[in-house]
């Protein structure tokens, strides 16, 4: 498939591509400029090595010395060189500047490049011996148009190696582009699955340690929302089923009152007790989804759990009388902690309330509170090993329990949970099948540990 220009891969490339462009025209300036250097150097040093070997030659005519030059002309012009003769060293010459004119009365060897009629050339100067007539020195000249032909070739090499590497880089790219991309397609290919039809493949953990990380967290989310879908299922099939339990009551009993078959105030208690489980229902669910949507206001500061559990005690003594349990509280003195006092009240609230549906007659339901820890134990029929990791899950317990023992809602212990998490806590269970069950609910301490409360030992039983 052709990548489209907006793609990753091709922004890559494209990005690639335009770094390797400029690489190698400054690879090609800079290499072109230092060769250039490199070749007009060593084209001089030629020059001023022929100009000294000329000049030695020229040394052995004792009578007329650099008078042999001119026949060299000939073999000089082959190679694209002349030679001049300077008959003066005082005058000017358009073969020498003044200042080489100046050196070369000093009797030293000068070696430059002179612009001659708008031909730039390299010079090589050198003096004759003393004599009194003839040339007194001789310019070895050679055009800068021979050295761009001696350096040429070496430019177009740079050029040709600049080539195969942009174009071993491209092909580079084009593979780096596809091994990035890829798992990037993949991830992409399975999101799109997971939103059309809730379902993906896991997609492979390979690649480089980004990718890695985006395809292990991409996992993970699609495990998280295949799990939140199946128990958003199961709530909404539980609820619909406790819903439609009371509402198949209020209907039945309505139409046998209109049939006359049973007396009004039987039908009277029994939708008013259906409203009253229907209303209880609703208000977990509204209380739950406000909880978990993180409407509930959760207010954390200093609280004691001595108090907690006072107002909580307060709250169930009456309920506890009507059951025939003893309601017990048990608290070492001070009990601080961080968390928000109203909900801490509504946790300790459901759990006793659970304890006192399932404790039989003549049992116990005991508070007990410590620094950061708030515990409800019961003598009830208790739970199951296979139950308690699941027991603060909704309706699990109600669907189970529901024709064998006293139940609320089913929704109670999943607020627990919620509200404690709100509050940094933890909460646990611990139970034998006919041994009661432990509740414990753990809150972050509090920064000041002591408190005015003396440390005596209290208990109250109702």
């Amino acid at each position: 498939m052709r990548p489209r220009l907006n793609s990753l891969r091709a922004q890559l490339f494209a990005a690639i591509g335009l770094i390797l462009l400029l690489s190698a025209v400054l690879t090609l300036g800079v290499g072109g400029l230092l060769t250039r250097q490199a070749v007009d150097r060593a084209t001089l040093r030629d020059l001023s090595h022929q100009a000294d070997l000329l000049a030695r030659r020229e040394q052995t005519g004792i009578l007329l010395p650099l008078t042999r030059l001119p026949k060299l002309k000939p073999y000089l012009a082959k190679q694209n060189e002349k030679v001049e003769l300077l008959y003066s060293l005082s005058s000017k010459t358009p073969f020498a500047s003044e200042e080489t004119l100046r050196r070369l009365r000093d009797r030293q060897a000068v070696d430059g490049s002179i612009t001659i009629d708008g031909t730039s050339s390299y010079f090589a100067a050198r003096v004759g011996p003393k004599v009194f007539v003839g040339p007194k020195a001789f310019v070895l000249l050679r055009p800068h148009r021979n050295a761009t032909a001696d350096w040429r070739p070496f430019f177009n090499a740079l050029a040709i190696a600049a080539a195969a590497g942009m174009l071993l880089a491209a092909l580079i790219s084009l593979l780096l582009g596809r091994l990035i991309t890829r798992p990037l397609d993949r991830v992409a290919r399975a999101s799109r699955a997971l939103a059309k039809r809730g379902v993906s493949d896991p997609v492979p953990v390979e690649g480089a340690v980004e990718l890695r990380s985006l395809a292990t967290s991409f996992n993970e989310m699609a495990t998280q929302l295949t799990d939140a879908r199946a128990a958003e299922k199961a709530f909404l099939l539980s609820v619909s089923h406790e819903l439609r339990t009371p509402l198949a009551a209020v209907r039945g009993y309505s139409e046998a009152l209109a049939d006359g078959t049973i007396a009004p105030r039987e039908v009277a208690d029994t939708i008013g007790k259906e409203a009253l489980r229907l209303e209880r229902l609703v208000g977990d669910l509204l209380d739950l989804a406000r909880v978990s949507q993180s409407e509930f206001s959760i207010h954390c500061a200093e609280i004691d759990l001595d108090e907690v559990a006072c107002e909580t005690l307060q709250r169930f003594q009456a309920q506890a009388k009507s059951f025939d349990v003893r309601l017990e509280y048990v608290s070492s003195g001070a009990a601080p902690a961080l968390g928000d006092h109203d909900r801490l009240l509504q946790v300790a609230s459901n759990l006793i309330e659970n304890a006192l549906r399932v404790t039989p007659v003549g049992g116990t339901v005991r508070i007990a509170v410590a620094p950061g820890t708030l515990t409800v134990e019961d003598t009830g029929p208790g739970l199951a090993p296979d139950e308690l990791p699941r027991a603060f899950e909704r309706f699990f317990l109600y669907s189970r329990y529901q024709s064998e023992r006293p139940v609320g809602t089913g929704l109670g212990l999943a607020i627990v949970r919620e509200l404690v998490d709100g509050m940094n806590g933890t909460v646990t269970v611990t139970s034998e099948l006919g041994s009661g069950t432990n509740f414990t609910v753990r809150l972050p301490l509090a920064e000041a540990a002591e408190t005015s409360k003396p440390p005596s030992e209290k208990a109250e039983t109702t």
